[in-house]
């Protein structure tokens, strides 16, 4: 075999004699040819792989493309994936390291400028996001089909936060609260009688923020689906966009605070056959003793005065009162069967839904995404939405290699396992032994196990008090015209 064959920086395979093929890679050059030695494990290799585990081809199969798009869905998605895991302050520049990157792992680029992905993906992340959604949902019941479920349910806490943006023209147009300060009450503040309400400042316009509505898994701890909008949007109103836009399996119980309550939220998740579990306080009225169906020990009923004008059904509910250790917290759901979901089931349920302000620390301050970079307001979007499929993807490498070791997701430290994948692309072309560096590093991407010896109260806040915001919700016993109304409801039915 001549040495001097083989070209410059470049990974080639070859056979002596039978043995298997193997990597080698060139580390110098003599003055009679080049030197070459076999290597084990390369973390490129390693890395590509994982990354092939979760984006395919067939993914992209039902994609629908303008005539001149010459780009392939997977290295788009790659790219933007890779753009996301750049540790960089300027997207730019994270963008070179992302088409290095790609272009040693797979040798190829989807495009290759910074505008182009950006244009690619706001006009095609409407097709994309759902494809990739759909993949990662069923990579999760593969990994762990124990933790995919809990008995028989699919566990999905609901929750909304949000992300705030560069205070550019076009965020402030898309994002922030119009005519701030232009209200009834602020034009006429100076006619005020009450001096100290006068003389109090106004409140400061709130930033160019976008406001996220995520569906969150609750036994793997991943992110489900999610919506975007702006920092005025109702998490109520992305909610019923989610459960209009998504496919989800049967049995699927929602889980949410004392914001997603309402009769047409709660008619929509019955309509489409699944199950809720929302806490609920003294913003929500309901009634008891409304007709023979809606009867027994813990049994109420939603039926705000104008849905029973317009003849909708009742919704029935079951009220479970769970006392804490400070104040009683109040939960309803329409599982009315104590063999379908059993109280004990339920206290056990519903504190797993605390996990979702996690995902949001995890993706704000571990991730750093708390502020976005992007100066546009469609490229902000884009950065949340394939920055909330990286960090998945992330969480999702770490629990496979975890759960080979009988480690819960719970247990799960994304911090690690970030920065293992971070080591694994700035060591992309290192050999790692027999064992790859990326595998070990992903197991050992756990929570740290030491018991706290000091309270975590915040010192800067000596006087906070932390009380359960929701009230005891309002019960009241149907009166006379609601139950003759419910009665001629179910005759005309």
């Amino acid at each position: 075999m001549r040495k001097a064959g083989f070209p410059h920086n470049k990974l080639k395979r070859f056979s002596l004699k039978g043995i298997r093929l193997m990597s080698v890679r060139r580390i110098g050059r003599a003055k009679s040819g080049s030197k070459l030695v076999p290597s084990v494990a390369v973390e490129s290799s390693v890395l590509r792989r994982a990354v092939d585990w979760i984006l395919n081809d067939r993914m992209f199969a039902d994609l629908r493309k303008h005539g001149n798009v010459s780009w392939n869905a997977k290295p788009l998605i790659i790219l933007a994936v890779f753009l996301a895991w750049m540790n960089c302050d300027q997207l730019t520049r994270a963008f070179e390291k992302a088409s290095e990157l790609s272009s040693r792992l797979y040798g190829e680029l989807a495009v290759r400028t910074f505008q182009g992905l950006v244009r690619a993906l706001v006009t095609y992340s409407s097709q994309l996001l759902p494809m990739v959604w759909a993949r990662l949902q069923s990579l999760m019941e593969t990994v762990s089909p124990e933790h995919y479920r809990i008995g028989k349910w699919l566990t999905l806490a609901v929750d909304g936060s949000r992300f705030t943006t560069p205070r550019t023209k076009s965020n402030e147009h898309a994002f922030a609260a119009r005519n701030f300060g232009k209200g009834k009450d602020a034009r006429s503040r100076c006619n005020w009688k009450n001096k100290r309400k006068r003389t109090k400042k106004l409140g400061v316009p709130v930033k160019p923020q976008i406001w996220l509505t995520l569906i969150w898994h609750m036994g793997l701890k991943l992110p489900w689906c999610w919506q975007t909008g702006p920092s005025t949007s109702s998490e109520r109103h992305q909610f019923l966009g989610l459960l209009d836009s998504g496919n989800f399996p049967k049995n699927t119980l929602f889980c949410a605070d004392a914001g997603f309550v309402g009769y047409a939220l709660w008619a929509k998740i019955i309509e489409q056959g699944q199950a809720f579990l929302v806490r609920v306080g003294g913003n929500v009225r309901l009634l008891k003793n409304l007709g023979h169906i809606c009867r027994g020990e813990g049994i109420v009923c939603l039926w705000p005065t104008a849905s029973a004008r317009r003849g909708d059904q009742p919704i029935v509910l079951r009220l479970i009162e769970v006392k804490g250790e400070r104040e009683s917290m109040f939960l309803v759901t329409n599982v009315l069967s104590e063999s379908a979901l059993s109280t004990a089931t339920l206290k056990r349920i519903y504190p797993l839904r605390w996990g979702v302000e996690l995902q949001f620390r995890a993706m704000k301050q571990t991730f750093g995404r708390g502020k976005l970079r992007s100066r546009n307001a469609q490229h902000a979007l884009i950065e949340l939405d394939w920055s909330l499929v990286a960090l998945t993807m992330v969480q999702l490498l770490a629990i496979k290699e975890q759960l080979k070791l009988n480690i819960p997701p719970d247990k799960t430290s994304v911090a690690r396992a970030l920065r293992a994948i971070r080591d694994a692309i700035d060591n992309w072309n290192e050999s790692s032994g027999t064992s790859p560096c990326l595998t070990r590093e992903l197991r050992a991407a756990i929570k740290d196990a030491y018991n706290r010896t000091k309270p975590k109260a915040a010192r800067y806040h000596p006087d906070y008090k932390d009380k359960p915001s929701a009230t005891r919700p309002k019960v009241q016993p149907a009166t006379r015209l609601q139950r003759k109304a419910y009665q001629a409801l179910m005759t005309s039915a």
